[in-house]
């Protein structure tokens, strides 16, 4: 579930706004959006995949909202660690070859 817009991070670009399907985000004029249907987020990464400055953090937690201790500083640290496992982002690496979901399609028949 998403948790944290770090407003230090965030560029007000809205494209996390622009990127989620279920509308949990609303912009605001001159500023960060936020975080306004946090109950209709459905966990698809999207908005922290998509967002250019790694400024979000999605909780991996999809049933509830994360606990303090799981917001800690700590957790900031893993803001954009999507984006950074999947390789995407300035002076990062593709990922893309290392899946090997593909094989599933082939073993089915």
């Amino acid at each position: 579930m998403i948790e944290i817009i770090d407003t230090a991070r965030c560029t007000d670009c809205n494209i996390c706004v622009s990127a989620c399907p279920t509308n949990v985000f609303e912009a605001t004029p001159g500023g960060p959006p936020r975080i306004a249907r946090q109950h209709d987020c459905q966990t698809c990464f999207m908005c922290e995949l998509y967002c250019p400055e790694d400024a979000l953090y999605v909780a991996p937690i999809a049933d509830r909202s994360a606990n303090a201790v799981e917001r800690d500083a700590a957790t900031r640290a893993l803001m954009g660690s999507y984006r950074s496992a999947i390789g995407w982002g300035r002076g990062r690496q593709s990922t893309a070859s290392l899946d090997a979901s593909f094989e599933l399609l082939t073993r089915a028949h």
